[in-house]
């Protein structure tokens, strides 16, 4: 295999790069709306389930975290699955099944179906994220992936702002029998698995397959890609246990801290439809334009916490500042009526998701590259445990005191803690003053990982 010496070289890798972006990133983008939005929508029909099938707030509670309990079981194995399979068969088939298990949330008759639904939603969505990533590694050269991964990640984005509104329009379709509720899960679902069937004849697993890209264009990236492999086997040690990652004292921090995050993220995604039912005599469509405000301030201030974090160098300052401003947005929800309680709901806004995107740079400038991905997919991992962890402890206060004041308190202190965590969090490179971890000791790569595990 040829290496990539020459400007020639350079050039066609370039354009093979752009070829692979505009040919792929607009559908990736798209998948990540649609899966978003399967995963979020139950927001907006609380209410309805417990009016048609008497699913209370503790059970709601329950099920909307169990997503989160199938997605992590499940995701390890899709992995495995995605690389023996390739990213053509195993994205289509990821999109086909959360689709149909999507539309079954339309047949839930009580709890227990609830339960299982949800379970098996997130089973299914499993794979999905760590397969894009994975799939940019097979089609982009290192250069090109952190602006390509950033475009992808707008979906995320993009879909808080419209699930509220479109959501909120379906739920105003009634026929057959069925309740609006029900054609909301009916008809997003099935925009997944329609979806589905683009995938399959759009993406290719491999770029020797794309007859789009010109042989020279594949022999380009052939050569980068393999290039890249062949560096990173150079250098590749021993993957630490997670008990071991999890005994060094910085990465438990990290997890820690984005675990803070990650709770009052959903806290507010799954809660927020409620507490602006509240409000007063509003329908829906209401709800779900309402909902969209508090994500679209948080677009904002996200790309302005980001650029001054740029100019003003002290990474943990901004995502201090950022964590108390989501804790005083949250207690101060509690202290006035709906009406206030949603003002300050998008002051917190303001606050967790830009410290969701100011985070990550501190572990990834920390870690030791050679381990730094099996670190980030656990920190991940933990702090998606939130998920589980908000809507269920919400539901349960609501259930047992009729209000979630607690939860928001909750939410709050914590926080603030993970606000004074952060100055202790490390942003130096991994082993800088230290002596490096040899390739093959494992020991030695974890205490290259975080200097503070001698300490």
């Amino acid at each position: 295999m040829k290496t990539l010496q020459s400007p020639l070289d350079v050039t066609v890798l370039a354009r093979a790069a752009a070829k692979v972006k505009r040919h792929v990133l607009p559908l990736f983008v798209v998948m990540f709306i649609v899966n978003y939005i399967d995963r979020v929508n139950i927001g907006f029909v609380r209410s309805h389930l417990e009016t048609d099938l008497g699913i209370g707030a503790a059970a709601y509670g329950l099920g909307a975290g169990l997503f989160f309990v199938g997605y992590a079981l499940f995701e390890v194995p899709s992995n495995m699955l995605l690389q023996r399979y390739g990213a053509r068969v195993w994205l289509t088939r990821i999109m086909f099944t959360w689709g149909a298990a999507a539309m079954a949330m339309a047949f839930v008759r009580g709890e227990t179906s609830f339960y299982v639904l949800r379970f098996i939603l997130g089973a299914a969505e499993a794979g999905f994220f760590p397969g894009i990533i994975y799939y940019f590694t097979q089609w982009l050269p290192a250069s090109e992936r952190g602006k390509t991964m950033a475009v992808f990640l707008s979906g995320s984005a993009i879909a808080s702002v419209i699930s509220g509104p479109v959501s909120g329009a379906l739920l105003h379709i009634s026929g057959l029998g069925l309740h609006g509720w029900q054609w909301m899960f009916l008809i997003e679902g099935a925009a997944s698995v329609v979806l589905c069937a683009f995938v399959w004849f759009w993406l290719q697993s491999h770029p020797r397959q794309a007859k789009w890209l010109s042989e020279e264009e594949r022999d380009a990236l052939v050569a980068a890609i393999a290039e890249e492999q062949r560096a990173r086997e150079a250098v590749q040690v021993a993957k630490p246990s997670m008990f071991k990652l999890l005994a060094d004292r910085q990465i438990a921090l990290f997890c820690f801290i984005y675990f803070s995050i990650a709770l009052t993220i959903y806290g507010a995604t799954f809660w927020l439809p409620s507490m602006i039912k509240k409000m007063g005599n509003l329908g829906d469509f209401q709800v779900g334009l309402l909902n969209s405000i508090p994500w679209i301030i948080s677009i904002v201030a996200m790309y302005g916490f980001a650029a001054m974090a740029g100019k003003w160098k002290f990474q943990q300052a901004w995502v201090a500042l950022t964590l108390v401003i989501a804790a005083i947005g949250m207690f101060m929800s509690t202290t006035g009526g709906p009406i206030f309680a949603f003002v300050a709901i998008c002051f917190a806004a303001i606050g967790f998701k830009a410290a969701s995107a100011l985070f990550w740079p501190i572990p990834q400038s920390y870690l030791d590259a050679r381990i730094a991905a099996a670190v980030i997919a656990l920190i991940n991992s933990i702090g998606n445990l939130g998920g589980f962890v908000a809507p269920t402890a919400f539901g349960f206060l609501e259930q047992t005191t009729g209000s979630i004041e607690g939860g928001l308190y909750g939410l709050a202190g914590t926080s603030l803690v993970a606000a004074v965590v952060i100055f202790f969090a490390r942003t130096a490179p991994a082993g800088k003053g230290q002596t490096p971890a040899k390739p093959h000791d494992k020991t030695a790569a974890v205490a290259t990982a975080s200097p503070a595990a001698s300490h």
